[in-house]
């Protein structure tokens, strides 16, 4: 039933019947509610069925699906997927109207929604209701997404797409509310000003500036002054519930955030890169990542080993196995990425990943798994699966780059690999985030992690959420549980207890089991999201096998918190029997903004060095519009083929493996300066200088980028002990008119 995505009418002069969406966003602390209006009417003369395939956020709680036809309401309720759906052909059968909400059974952030039965002149509005927790990027900002952008999941006859604009109107407002004040709040998008509605900032409110051509993801940055202060929320049970059952008891969310000691970082370690080269990196994502890869590189510890592996339709790696980090395999590794190009064909993740992870770990080397990807991967649950089955050997740090990276896979692979995930979207540095990342990748591995609870006697708890695998300085950590017994207003207390670098250290919250007002049901339908996602990747591990359940607890579960899942879907039919719905259904499928132009029967060879199309069958309209579409490329990419160097990746490109920098004409046009400007004795320190007197005069807006490297170069500085140190500090400042300190150098 549900349907691969891209758009699929056969004329682009079709009448679209979805007119206009609605988005209402609520944020309360890290806890997000979106209420989306869909609204459709019929212009056509026929009877229609409308059916939209489009993405929502990773691991979102799908709670409510109503659909009001006139001034009648109908609340769908969540049921076994096979019988929702055989509901819904038959109400369609018998001239009723019905509707549809399921997930993808490939992908946990696709929806399929099915307008069934909408007569001539007819309008009807769907409400669809959501609750996600919003991520923590790692500059403390909370990431909204809504996403508009459908890519096509790969495949390798798949259709053509671009992002273009779609036939229907979007209208976004957002309400925040948090106990700490509001500092600010971004968006990649054009916003109105943000109001606050209080004194002391705590609630405001945002919405889009008029105009939003929904032509691209809408993301919010969200930042609240103190973010890292551990909170716990108690949530009362729902009086109709069964008592004891998951809707009917308490729920608990407890956010902690463990601080280490500043002095926990690693000086080994297995650095592995996996980059996207397929075809849809092109531009100016695969240079974004080619020069983000040069920062990593020039960032790693010296004693580490490191390879990189890319990968399209087939994979390639530099090294047979992981080298030792030294001038000489940077040199080759640097000529190697610069030769790479988005030429791969389509985005077969699955494969090198087995590759990696079938190499024996090195020794008292942790392996950490860096992932650059756009996501278009249509096996999501099976790449997730493959992490999650070697966590124990790796930790896993993914990106999704530009507009309809799929989050499911990005957040999961992060999620299931100990790691942490990042987006980099619009005009976002990656440099900034990816460096962010790799400071936690440089963090010791926290083991032996539990979690205990203190509560009153007369007080039960069951944990909800799987056990935490991974734990980051400054990080937030999520539990979800259930409580039993007689809550009132007394306190408990939670506890995470982890050996860090050889030391046991624990970090508690204590909280009132008083239960918090007006929080709806956010916190049970989130308990019972994360419950579900675990149950269901139980499910896969054990499939096939005898005496499971796994998939009736799943489903019964879904059933009983209105949440849906792979294994459910909603379904809403109108039995008013006066109102049957005469003639046969014409079907109108709803483009999303990837989709630019119909389907065509593409094939493509996916050999690097065979770039041609071997095929395309359109009509001649359309192979009018692809020629010029190709056309405008060209020449667009004819003219921005060899954009300027950025100074600033110029200068890290020059620096040697151990951290120093040669005198040479090169750095001098990196400063700015003519080579006999720079003349001086002792050269490799005083080129050191000179660099690092340059990163913190005139580079500080992106001190997050260079401070790693910076700090291997003060290091090297440091070994070098030479008399003239102040010396070359004040001359250096001189020369390049600043006047930095030689304590903020680190010397």
């Amino acid at each position: 039933m549900m349907r691969c995505c891209g758009l699929l009418t056969n004329s682009v002069c079709l009448s679209v019947p979805l007119k206009s969406i609605e988005v209402e966003l609520e944020v309360r602390d890290h806890v997000a509610t979106v209420v989306s209006t869909l609204n459709y009417e019929n212009k056509e003369n026929k009877p229609l069925e409308a059916v939209f395939v489009f993405p929502l956020p990773g691991d979102t709680a799908v709670c409510h699906f109503s659909a009001k036809i006139g001034q009648t309401q109908i609340v769908a309720e969540v049921m076994e997927k096979q019988k929702a759906r055989e509901e819904y052909d038959d109400a369609l059968s018998s001239g009723q109207q019905a509707f549809l909400l399921e997930e993808s059974d490939q992908s946990p952030d696709i929806f399929s929604l099915s307008v069934g039965s909408l007569p001539p002149g007819e309008s009807a509005s769907i409400r669809l209701e959501y609750v996600a927790e919003l991520a923590v990027q790692a500059d403390d900002g909370l990431r909204f997404c809504l996403p508009a952008v459908l890519n096509p999941r790969y495949q390798p006859r798949g259709g053509l797409s671009s992002v273009g604009l779609v036939p229907y109107s979007l209208s976004f407002s957002a309400r925040v509310s948090s106990p700490r004040p509001i500092s600010k709040v971004e968006s990649n998008c054009s916003l109105d000003p943000l109001q606050d509605l209080n004194t002391d900032q705590t609630q405001a409110t945002v919405k889009l500036a008029a105009g939003h051509k929904f032509d691209r993801d809408v993301e919010l940055l969200i930042y609240y002054k103190d973010a890292h202060q551990p909170t716990a929320v108690v949530e009362a049970g729902q009086a109709s519930a069964e008592p004891g059952s998951l809707m009917g008891d308490p729920v608990v969310m407890v956010s902690l955030y463990p601080e280490f000691p500043q002095s926990a970082m690693s000086s080994c370690g297995e650095f592995v890169f996996l980059m996207d080269r397929s075809g849809s990196m092109s531009n100016t994502r695969i240079r974004s990542a080619k020069d983000t890869l040069l920062l990593l590189l020039k960032s790693l510890p010296m004693g580490c080993y490191f390879n990189i592996y890319s990968f399209g339709s087939c994979y390639e790696h530099i090294f047979p196995k992981s080298v030792e980090y030294s001038q000489q395999t940077i040199k080759e590794s640097l000529k190697k990425v610069e030769q790479m190009e988005a030429n791969l064909g389509g985005t077969e993740i699955l494969e090198p990943l087995k590759y990696i992870y079938s190499q024996p770990c090195i020794p008292n080397q942790p392996r950490q798994l860096f992932v650059f990807t756009d996501g278009e991967v249509r096996n999501t649950k099976e790449v997730i699966d493959l992490v999650k089955k070697n966590s124990g050997s790796h930790r896993c740090f993914s990106f999704g780059i530009g507009e309809g990276a799929s989050s499911a896979l990005i957040n999961g692979m992060a999620k299931e690999g100990g790691g942490h995930a990042q987006f980099i979207t619009g005009t976002d540095r990656m440099q900034a985030k990816v460096m962010q990342s790799l400071r936690f990748a440089l963090q010791p591995v926290v083991v032996d992690i539990s979690v205990t609870w203190d509560l009153p006697k007369e007080v039960s708890v069951t944990v909800l959420s799987p056990p935490i695998t991974a734990l980051f300085q400054g990080q937030r950590s999520l539990i979800y549980a259930q409580l039993t017994g007689q809550v009132g207003a007394a306190a408990g207390c939670v506890m995470v207890k982890y050996s860090l670098a050889g030391h046991p250290s624990e970090n508690q919250l204590h909280f009132s089991l008083r239960p918090a007002e007006d929080t709806g049901l956010t916190v049970h339908r989130l308990g019972a999201r994360t419950l579900i996602r675990s149950l269901e990747m139980e499910e896969r591990e054990h499939r096939g096998q005898q005496g499971g359940g796994v998939k009736e607890k799943v489903v019964h579960l879904s059933v009983q918190s209105g949440v849906s899942c792979s294994f459910t879907a909603f379904i809403a039919v109108n039995k008013d029997n006066s109102k049957v719905i005469q003639g046969p259904l014409v079907r109108r499928n709803i483009p999303t903004a990837s989709e630019f132009f119909p389907i065509a029967k593409l094939k493509v060879s996916h050999r690097s060095e065979a770039k041609m199309v071997q095929y395309i069958e359109l009509d001649s309209t359309l192979y009018v519009q692809l020629l010029f579409h190709l056309c405008t490329l060209s020449l667009s990419a004819a003219v921005q083929l060899q954009p300027p160097r950025d100074p600033l990746l110029q200068l890290v490109f020059l620096q040697e493996a151990s951290g120093y920098w040669r005198l040479d004409p090169a750095l001098a046009t990196a400063l700015g300066k003519i080579s006999k400007e720079m003349e001086k004795s002792n050269n490799e320190v005083w080129a050191t200088i000179l660099a690092l007197i340059w990163l913190h005069a005139f580079k500080m807006d992106a001190k997050d980028e260079w401070e790693l490297l910076a700090m291997k170069a003060a290091s090297w500085l440091r070994a070098q002990n030479a008399p003239c140190v102040s010396e070359c500090v004040d001359a250096g400042n001189v020369l390049l008119g600043s006047s930095v300190k030689k304590e903020a150098l680190g010397l």
